[in-house]
């Protein structure tokens, strides 16, 4: 498999488990155009209650496990669950509760990327 077919598996697995625990909002930034992105994609979504953020966060973590055989590099925010990034190096979630996205506004601070909805 190449690294390109490898990555589109690991976003639509990352999707899928995030559609899977009811996370809302879900968009795919595409950021491999952009000079000194941190990433290849950015994946957000968001969640209502910080329940539902580590919910996220663990479906996420167990099924590109079990279906993609990866872990993530990095993940941080899981002890208080207002915002939980995940790096899977050139994929990073984004798992926030929602008033906590909109105060960060992560998808207009990076408004060159290539930016796709994922429906609901």
């Amino acid at each position: 498999m190449t690294k390109s077919a490898e990555k589109q598996r690991l976003i639509s697995t990352i999707t899928e488990a995030i559609q899977d625990v009811k996370g809302e909002e879900i968009r795919i930034l595409d950021l491999s155009g952009i000079e000194n992105a941190v990433a290849e994609t950015f994946i957000i979504c968001s969640g209502n209650s910080n329940t539902q953020v580590a919910a996220i966060s663990a479906a996420i973590q167990r099924r590109v496990r079990n279906e993609a055989g990866e872990r993530p590099w990095h993940v941080e925010g899981e002890e208080n669950a207002m915002w939980i990034l995940m790096d899977y190096v050139s994929v990073v979630v984004h798992i926030f509760q929602k008033q906590i996205r909109e105060y960060y506004d992560i998808e207009e601070l990076w408004g060159d990327a290539k930016i796709t909805a994922i429906a609901d």
